[in-house]
């Protein structure tokens, strides 16, 4: 009786307090009713709206800029927009690794986002100061007028900076309610000290059962959740091999001798590595929207009414649309079937998803091709004319599809960064996933210089000084093949990936071949 008064008072405590390391911003233990959940998540959400605002205005105008006021070459404004995106999108890893290891994620989101504005200042200075435009320089031939498609390019960047500047303020009053954990040092000593263990015990021999390896003691649970051992990279098993005649003083030096959690942790990270280099192509397809395609829409007729015009840059749009279609559809219908036909819980793993939205990338790059070549027969038609009478509509189903793939690829290879590194990786896990896209855009950038210096040997490149001198439609199915025979190879990868496997009870190291009690991340 006694011990269930006290287990009552203690769940009535649970739901009172939260008790999962994390505290308030007074550094107590934050008050259940009053902090986390959408309280906080709603301060957060107008940060990460007036950066996403801030990035696709600019990433989608970028081309246009460096073409039509910068007068760069279609490739190298093309090289230039990828150049951009790929340090955008691989400095979250820097990020990511402040973030858990020193700064913690509060800090880290503030202190880049001053850093954003400053950038969003400087970029609007550049526009509307004189001695800071970007005329009478480099490859600049005339000093031009400030304008953009209808307004001015300083009046959207006045506009994005005052957006973020008020958003930083929104999210800094919404500090009451968030709740924060202290930095855990950085996530990759426990890596390294792993293979320092395996290779210092490398000529031991295995064990003959996994669960004489070492493992935290049943008391000591400060570790968070425990891993199953699996059977594959075995080398670095013997990271967590007790050597004979051992004391206690040894087993507490964690470069002579590591848990099976943080063994399994290694190999998580290890076997990330073929899935993040397979996933590559479909990031170089995914540039492509943000460099050609809107750079097609510009030649293009984009006449709604007689007195309005869609700028180029908004044609973008049609991506999000189809991905909010192919993430609804997924969610409400396809999930929930698939859930009952496979017994999964999530209807497919998260890498047959990914799968899926390679092939529509592989669709894209068809689709953009046929479009392509269709449009240079008119501009052959009418070389004085060009393409202006074919609607910027042709393009629809382009954007479309790939908006379709990233709601499946895209928002897959969130899910799948996030749950399988290890937990003190969190933040970088959602960095993995934006440094596909960095590194893709910089190998976008180097296939086309490749591209560029082979074919312009042939007689004529494939990248002219604008796109009706340009053969982009060739390129496109070059990118078609190369993302079709890459999805054979990630079909190998995926069907040998081993999912994160956590013990939700203290059990056996060998009890995860056995099957129970296991909650497979997949």
């Amino acid at each position: 009786m006694e011990q269930a008064k006290k287990q009552e008072s203690r769940g009535v405590d649970e739901e009172k307090w939260v008790y999962d390391s994390s505290l308030d911003h007074k550094g107590r233990i934050p008050l259940r009713a009053s902090t986390g959940a959408w309280k906080a998540s709603l301060f957060i959400i107008a940060i990460e709206f007036s950066e996403r605002l801030s990035y696709f205005g600019l990433a989608t105008s970028l081309i246009i800029y460096l073409t039509k006021v910068i007068h760069e070459d279609l490739k190298t404004a093309a090289k230039s927009v990828n150049y951009w995106s790929g340090v955008t999108t691989l400095m979250p890893l820097l990020g990511g690794f402040v973030a858990d290891a020193y700064l913690g994620r509060f800090s880290t989101v503030l202190v880049s986002s001053v850093i954003y504005l400053l950038g969003l200042l400087v970029l609007t200075m550049s526009r509307v100061v004189p001695g800071l435009k970007p005329c009478d320089v480099g490859i600049c031939e005339r000093p031009r007028r400030i304008h953009e498609d209808h307004i001015s390019w300083a009046a959207a960047d006045v506009i994005l900076t005052a957006v973020m500047a008020f958003t930083i303020l929104i999210f800094c009053s919404g500090r009451p309610f968030y709740r924060f954990r202290k930095p855990t040092g950085s996530p990759l000593t426990p890596l390294l000290q792993v293979l320092v263990a395996a290779i210092a015990k490398r000529k031991l021999p295995y064990p003959s059962e996994p669960d004489q390896l070492y493992e935290v003691p049943k008391s000591d649970q400060t570790q968070g959740r425990l891993l199953f051992h699996t059977k594959k990279l075995k080398f670095l098993d013997k990271a967590a091999i007790i050597e004979d005649g051992q004391d206690s003083a040894e087993k507490q030096n964690p470069w002579r001798l590591a848990t099976v959690t943080n063994v399994e942790e290694m190999k998580l990270v290890v076997n990330m590595i073929p899935i993040w280099l397979t996933t590559i192509p479909f990031g170089i397809c995914v540039a492509q929207a943000s460099t050609f395609f809107i750079k097609q829409g510009t030649t293009l007729d984009r006449k709604i009414t007689h007195d309005f015009m869609i700028p180029p840059a908004s044609i973008y749009a049609l991506a999000a649309i189809g991905m909010i279609i192919s993430v609804t559809i997924y969610d409400k219908l396809l999930e929930p079937f698939l859930r009952r036909a496979t017994g999964h819980e999530r209807g497919i793993k998260v890498l047959q998803r990914i799968g899926i939205g390679m092939i529509f990338s592989v669709l894209t790059m068809v689709v953009a091709a046929l479009v392509e070549r269709k449009r240079l027969k008119v501009v052959e038609r009418n070389p004085l004319e060009g393409s202006v009478s074919m609607s910027v509509f042709w393009l629809a189903p382009q954007f479309l599809i790939i908006g379709i793939g990233d709601g499946f690829a895209l928002v897959g290879l969130q899910e799948y960064f996030y749950d399988q590194v290890p937990d003190s990786m969190r933040s970088l896990g959602i960095a993995l996933y934006l440094s596909v896209i960095g590194a893709a855009n910089f190998l976008s950038s180097l296939l086309i210089t490749l591209v560029d210096h082979i074919t312009e040997k042939g007689g004529q490149s494939w990248f002219g000084k604008d796109l009706n001198t340009s053969r982009l439609d060739y390129f496109y199915w070059l990118l078609a093949g190369i993302t079709a025979g890459n999805i054979c190879i990630f079909a190998f990868v995926a069907s040998r990936y081993s999912y994160k496997k956590v013990r939700k009870t203290t059990v056996a190291v060998a009890d995860c071949y056995e099957g129970d009690h296991i909650e497979v991340m997949a």
